[in-house]
């Protein structure tokens, strides 16, 4: 019988202070610090899934929402939304909180796949995943759909029956001038 493990058992939370030497020149919190906390707690939540050393194999879908700002208070929480053989789908919530005024924004979504390795660097198949409220089993959802998506994208670009002439009215809606060399099909 498989293995299965609930999203509760590796659920994470972190909270660091935001500090200016993690600032841009715009003086809020550089976005590229953000997205490394976020890399190290879904490192952290799926190998404690998994059990076993995990790599980023995509990010998806980060969405920037708010900035944050030097003094507040960054609490990331990450929980494991999907699990396929040796990989795992990490949805990771960010959120800021202004220490003074107790103001806490949400600051940024994201969806990190992690691989499980082992020693000698193969996945390695990773615990299923049980889900037990409704909010789990959409987040299980939306990550097989995303994941179609993504398929979906992938065939219809890199298929050989791609011919570029049957976008370019649709590019006309669109902030892009099309310039095409002579005799370019």
């Amino acid at each position: 019988m498989p293995n299965f493990k609930t999203v509760d058992s590796s659920r994470i939370s972190i909270s660091e202070l935001m500090k200016p030497n993690n600032s841009n020149f715009g003086g809020k919190i550089h976005g590229g610090y953000i997205l490394n906390l976020m890399d190290q707690i879904a490192f952290a939540c799926a190998s404690k899934h998994s059990k076993a050393y995990c790599v980023t194999a995509s990010v998806d879908t980060v969405d920037f929402l708010s900035p944050i700002e030097i003094g507040d208070l960054v609490t990331m929480k990450a929980s494991i939304n999907y699990v396929g053989r040796t990989s795992m789908v990490v949805g990771i919530r960010v959120e800021s909180e202004n220490i003074t005024t107790g103001n806490v924004k949400h600051c940024n979504s994201s969806y990190f796949t992690m691989v499980a390795k082992d020693e000698n660097g193969k996945s390695v198949e990773v615990p299923g995943l049980i889900v037990n409220d409704e909010t789990e089993v959409k987040r299980f959802l939306k990550a097989i759909k995303r994941n179609e998506t993504k398929r979906m994208r992938q065939k219809e670009f890199d298929s050989s029956s791609f011919s570029l002439h049957n976008y370019l009215e649709e590019l006309k809606n669109y902030n892009v001038r099309v310039v095409l060399p002579e005799g370019d099909d």
